[in-house]
């Protein structure tokens, strides 16, 4: 699946890397404690996250995750799309909750398998 798949389900705004929207990821996380990204997740891996700090980009660079999503339509600050930029991090901004963005990735994902 690629980030531009989950890009158009969502309406998401591209703030970072849109250059990397034809990126693949693999396994999707869920999740606001980056320790617990850090344990379980994998390099490829998409994440989905309310949190907006610089720790969420440092999280990504050091898995190699292929992108992040920020729910409730939070907007890093400047610091952190730079960081991004710096590290070409896809960032991506979804207007629905957390629950919602993962139901309608899920959604897609599934139907997209089931052809």
């Amino acid at each position: 699946m690629k980030l531009s798949d989950v890009c158009s389900v969502l309406n998401a705004k591209i703030i970072s890397g849109a250059e990397k929207l034809q990126k693949e990821f693999t396994a999707i996380y869920a999740c606001d404690l980056m320790s617990e990204v850090l344990a379980t997740g994998s390099a490829k891996g998409l994440l989905i996250t309310t949190l907006t700090s610089p720790q969420v980009i440092r999280t990504a660079e050091m898995l190699d995750l292929a992108g992040i999503i920020f729910v409730n339509g939070k907007i890093p600050n400047t610091c952190v799309i730079n960081l991004a930029h710096e590290k070409s991090i896809p960032l991506l901004i979804s207007d629905y909750s957390l629950f919602e963005t993962c139901g309608m990735v899920y959604k897609f994902i599934k139907t997209a398998a089931e052809g």
